[in-house]
């Protein structure tokens, strides 16, 4: 047995058998593929098995197409969808009539019910928005309205209003959203990964594309990994995350002016161990490029802090822990009572940005061939926050792109 090319669904992992050529592992389990010489052909390939190249590939499947996801780490879910905060945001920061705007709203809503029906574990805990300074609550009223534009309610408090909700911390005045929420976001791509399977679609790991080329109706995928092999696809949807924008760049077919930049913004997160007082998200008011340090909650109550904004030049997670000063100062602009020394080194994420520091908001590129006249491919670009919230939006859409 080849360790090399592995099929993964929730409560099982096994390897795929080599000795029959190049298709060897994929064909027996999707059932839908054909062989043509040395190449496996199939209908419809997700390239990147995060929580929204998960979301895509249920939705196709589940309305009949024979969907292969290819995944190059040895799990799913390992790049930007296990690095985040887990929130469920409500809608409230993005320009009217953006995508983030819409999907976030559109998406918010479904994900509740999704887990709700799916029984996937979540909470409608609130947040706070809440500003340190009379400089930042002027910041509050355009956060308010801007909420509104996209249909997202939320109510002002002043300083007194806030003691009695939260007292604990130190604020002038602030924003009550009662929408947003926290989830088990590895809970939510198993259960993706369950629908995904039980309607005849696969993930297929250890499986990077190495080379796509993209000519007469169709596509073909060069598969890396220690079983190479190649794909002919009518449809493919690049959801590589991270890798999306590389991948597109070396895409054969696909016009040059149909490849954007890419920047990266890391972000890092600090738990702080032991008790604390919140029960809800605290935000303080944003800062260029993204939320600031903010508190999230994950599902067991355990606090954590993050993330800051450092722009890099390449993929690196490391968590340098004398960054611990900067948090705590940041932090008890309004929560006083903070233990510095609580603060411990958690994990970092990384947000793949389509413009850089001081380009002001970028928002999803989501390109079907109405874009780039390529028929049959679709390319996820610059899908950061709030992309978990709108995984079950932007897979809606994705469909329809590919109509």
């Amino acid at each position: 047995m080849s360790p090399g090319v592995m099929v993964s669904g929730p409560g099982r992992r096994f390897p795929l058998a080599p000795g029959d050529g190049v298709c060897s592992g994929i064909r027996p389990v999707c059932g839908a593929g054909k062989v043509s010489g040395d190449i496996l052909e199939t209908e419809t390939v997700v390239i990147g098995a995060g929580v929204v190249g998960l979301a895509i590939a249920s939705a196709l499947a589940k309305n009949g197409c024979d969907v292969i996801v290819l995944e190059r780490g040895d799990r799913f879910g390992e790049g930007i969808s296990s690095r985040n905060s887990e929130v469920i945001h409500a809608g409230i920061y993005y320009p009217e009539h953006s995508l983030k705007a819409k999907l976030c709203v559109e998406g918010r809503q479904r994900l509740y019910d999704y887990c709700q029906s799916r029984k996937v574990e979540h909470r409608k805990c609130g947040k706070w928005i809440v500003a340190a300074s009379e400089s930042q609550a002027r910041k509050l009223e355009d956060i308010q309205l801007a909420a509104a534009r996209n249909g997202v309610e939320l109510a002002r408090h002043d300083r007194g209003a806030i003691k009695r909700h939260v007292p604990q911390i130190t604020a002038c005045s602030g924003l009550w959203s009662p929408e947003t929420g926290i989830i088990d976001s590895h809970g939510l791509m198993l259960s993706l990964l369950g629908e995904l399977e039980d309607a005849g679609g696969q993930l297929v790991l250890r499986s990077p594309v190495v080379a796509a080329e993209s000519a007469n109706d169709h596509h073909l995928l060069r598969v890396g990994g220690d079983n190479p092999l190649t794909l002919k696809a009518a449809s493919v949807i690049n959801a590589a995350g991270l890798g999306a924008v590389p991948l597109a760049k070396a895409w054969a077919g696909l016009p040059e002016h149909h490849k954007p930049q890419q920047w990266f913004a890391r972000g890092v997160y600090f738990s702080y161990s032991g008790r604390h007082p919140f029960n809800t998200l605290i935000y303080p008011v944003p800062e260029p490029g993204g939320l600031g340090v903010h508190l999230t909650l994950d599902l067991a109550g355990q606090a954590r802090f993050g993330p800051d904004v450092e722009w890099i030049e390449r993929e690196e997670y490391t968590v340098n822990p004398d960054r611990r000063g900067t948090f705590a100062t940041g932090i008890r602009q309004w929560w006083p009572e903070l233990d510095p020394s609580r603060l411990q080194p958690a994990y970092a994420g990384i947000r793949p940005k389509l413009a850089g520091p001081d380009s002001g908001f970028a928002d999803f590129r989501i390109d079907g061939p109405e874009d780039h006249g390529v028929p049959g491919l679709v390319n996820l670009f610059g899908i950061e926050s709030p992309g978990l919230t709108s995984c079950l939006a932007i897979a809606d859409l994705v469909q329809k792109k590919l109509i």
